[in-house]
């Protein structure tokens, strides 16, 4: 084969994903690919995308939100250079904001962030930015640092933020100039996906989207984070904030302004919102009307934008941007979108408003980026059904072909179990129910020799079995709790792994921390058991996108509701099996996995056992499955 593989001889799916790759990019066309964990898509994907960029003079960006990815990929591509012993550069990247290293910028939002960022720069007041040139050419101190950056070859952004530090240049400007030279481009989803990111990014590389082979990995969160990106609110603590900023920086009448609008919230709340219960559809002109008794629109933005410019001149952060920010768009358009009011309560218990803008259709942000890009790879190991992801993301037929590899793992390592013995379902929670779950997660985790993990549709079920199952689990039990800082989360993580031999229970949350994003290769965890189905809630915003997605797909229950459960349960057994040489088992505890609607969701070759008595047949699978 006649890519730069960083290996001796591909497996036979990555073989077959490589020749089916370089076909796709060489015709300007776009990939679909759903690959099981494990088989190193990482590799895949980059080896013939950087073979086609150096002979036809491409860029690759390679996308994705883990930092952990980010590494696999510099990872994969000096062992390509060693082994192939070809000259190409790389770069990679995170947000700006994680780059800085301005003190106390991590807690702002990115625009607070973006706006900080773009008043020191223009007032001079950043050393780090100051260095990167003088007298508008590249600086000695950039040259130094860009230098030792290039004879190191490929490094992850750690690095390049730890040379940046020592040549007292700006992290992010660095690696942007380092992207001019670069064949290969590791950033995140946003770095492409965010109009005006991309604009400002592709201005200071010099690069053209035209020119781009972007390849998006774990690619089952783009229709979330697309989605994102053209979503907006405001709310009661906001503005409470926006009117002490007004006060401090501006004059009463901007903050009688703003104390108007909070109460326009509270009086569209209590219109809208019966008392039993908490949120309602708002129109654009509902808002609107009473935002026109105040002021202008065009004015009132173009004042708080004036005023939010003087915050940021002594602040990091302005809620009176916040506020401009959202007004500036709520006039946008209905199609696609929903408007929503809310009611919540803070810790004193008082009452809570938020007004949200939220975009419905992830193909809003990704289809121009399809349309543009030289090429595109999509990919995840459950990026199933693969027709929900073309629709959603944007994809025409013509132009896009779909692939779905099976899982190459052996067939005897890995025991899929459904348990129909309990349920989550909402009529069926009780004391009683939630006793019958914990003693089955207990009898489970007990049979197996090892590690085992248990997620569950939400914090309170959680909690609700924790109650009970601390007083008769015989393994140690650790528990995810909501808001636990990324250290809190990686203590943890390292203090269940130290349990191997002995055998704890992780007990998480299917779309928490733990749920994905996790690596415990070998005997770091021996099983997993999903409790329940995690369906969205079904608020308002679900229910408008099963309106919407039933409208221009025909599947709105499908594509909003029961799929992005399944798949969030996928992705938490895929926290098991993550190499040809582990061993495990998978649980699913509820009969609705029995359910045609739900059980038609499992992959063929997962080959789906129902379980008449589980702790047999676990203790008889590991007795089988000795190392």
């Amino acid at each position: 084969m006649d890519v730069l593989f960083p290996f001796d001889e591909p497996r036979k799916i990555q073989k077959a994903f490589i020749m089916q790759a370089m076909q796709v990019i060489s015709s300007g066309q776009n990939f679909l690919v759903h690959a099981p964990t494990g088989i190193g898509k990482t590799a895949a994907a980059l080896s013939p995308a950087l073979t086609y960029a150096l002979k036809n003079n491409k860029t690759v960006f390679f996308l994705t939100s883990r930092h952990t990815q980010h590494m696999i990929a510099i990872e994969t591509l000096k062992k390509i250079k060693a082994k192939h012993d070809v000259k190409f550069n790389v770069v990679d990247l995170v947000g700006k904001q994680w780059m800085c290293n301005q003190s106390g910028v991590h807690n702002l939002t990115s625009y607070e962030f973006s706006e900080y960022c773009k008043d020191l720069r223009k007032k001079e007041n950043c050393v780090f930015f100051k260095n990167l040139k003088y007298k508008n050419k590249i600086s000695v101190h950039a040259q130094s640092a860009l230098k030792v950056l290039e004879n190191l070859g490929p490094v992850h952004v750690e690095k390049i933020n730890e040379v940046a530090k020592q040549k007292n240049v700006c992290p992010y400007e660095l690696a942007c100039l380092m992207g001019k030279k670069a064949n290969i481009v590791i950033a995140d989803y946003f770095h492409i996906m965010h109009p005006n990111i991309r604009e400002s990014l592709f201005k200071r590389m010099e690069k053209e989207l035209e020119n781009c082979i972007v390849v998006f990995d774990e690619a089952h969160n783009l229709p979330e984070r697309a989605r994102s990106l053209l979503t907006s609110k405001i709310s009661t603590y906001i503005m409470d904030n926006a009117v002490k900023e007004a006060r401090q920086f501006a004059d009463d009448v901007m903050a009688d302004n703003l104390i108007k609008i909070n109460d326009i919230l509270m009086e569209i709340l209590k219109q809208k919102v019966a008392i039993d219960e908490n949120e309602a559809l708002v129109t654009k002109d509902e808002f609107l009307d009473e935002i026109y008794q105040i002021c202008e629109l065009d004015q009132l933005v173009g004042d708080l934008k004036n005023v939010a410019d003087e915050v940021l001149e002594t602040k990091k952060r302005s809620f009176i941007k916040s506020v401009a920010d959202f007004l500036d768009m709520w006039p946008g358009p209905d199609e696609g979108f929903v408007r929503i009011i809310s009611r919540d309560f803070d810790a004193k218990g008082k009452v809570a408003v938020t007004l949200s803008y939220k975009c419905l259709d992830p193909s809003f942000v990704m289809k121009p980026i399809i349309k543009t890009a030289f090429s595109t790879i999509v990919m995840s190991g459950t990026l199933t059904p693969m027709n929900m992801y073309k629709d959603l993301l944007g994809y025409k037929d013509e132009e896009i072909i779909m692939q779905e590899y099976d899982n190459p793992f052996p067939k005897e390592n890995r025991l899929n179990l459904i348990i129909p013995e309990t349920s989550t379902r909402f009529t069926t929670r009780s004391n009683e129910m939630f006793k019958n779950i914990a003693d089955k997660c207990v009898s489970i985790t007990n049979k197996v020799p090892g590690n085992c993990a248990v997620f569950f549709p939400s914090y309170n079920i959680l909690e609700e079995v924790y109650y009970t199952m601390q007083n008769n689990a015989e393994k140690t039990l650790f528990v995810e709790q909501p808001g636990m800082s990324k250290e809190e989360r990686a203590q943890m993580l390292d203090n269940f792994k130290q349990y191997k031999d002995l055998g704890a229970v992780l007990l998480g949350v299917s779309s928490g921390s733990f749920g994905e994003g996790i690596d415990l290769l070998g005997d770091l965890l021996k099983s997993v058991i999903i409790v329940g189905l995690p369906l969205s809630k079904p608020d308002l915003e679900t229910k408008e996108l099963i309106k919407y997605y039933d409208k221009k797909y025909g599947r709105g229950w499908d594509y909003a509701y029961i799929y992005p459960a399944i798949i969030k349960t996928m992705q938490n057994a895929g926290r098991c099996i993550r190499s040809h040489k582990d061993r495990g088992v998978i649980v699913f505890l509820d009969e609705r996995y029995l359910w045609n609607k739900y059980f038609s969701c499992f992959p063929k070759s997962w080959e789906m056992q129902v379980a008449v008595n589980p702790e047999t047949t676990i203790t008889s699978f590991f007795g089988q499955n000795k190392p």
